[in-house]
């Protein structure tokens, strides 16, 4: 498991932001066909799922990000 997971983040390291953003597409529609899949008594449940997993993984990536793209807009 180690040696993919260090494959994985060397494959990562060589990707543009449009692989990426490609990757984010694929993730999201994976889970609308989930989330449509899910019977009707359960998708309140399923939607706040996966709320708490975008508030989980969404604010962390920002929090690094954000002063970053504070850092390069200073930049001349």
């Amino acid at each position: 498991m180690k040696k993919l997971l260090s494959v994985a983040d060397a494959y990562i390291a060589h990707m543009n932001w449009k692989d990426l953003a490609l990757v984010k597409l694929c993730l999201c529609a994976a889970g609308v066909l989930l989330g449509l899949s899910a019977p009707k008594r359960g998708r309140k449940w399923a939607a706040l799922g996966a709320l708490a997993v975008f508030a989980a993984t969404y604010l962390p990536l920002m929090r690094k990000f954000l002063p970053h793209l504070a850092g390069e807009m200073r930049k001349p």
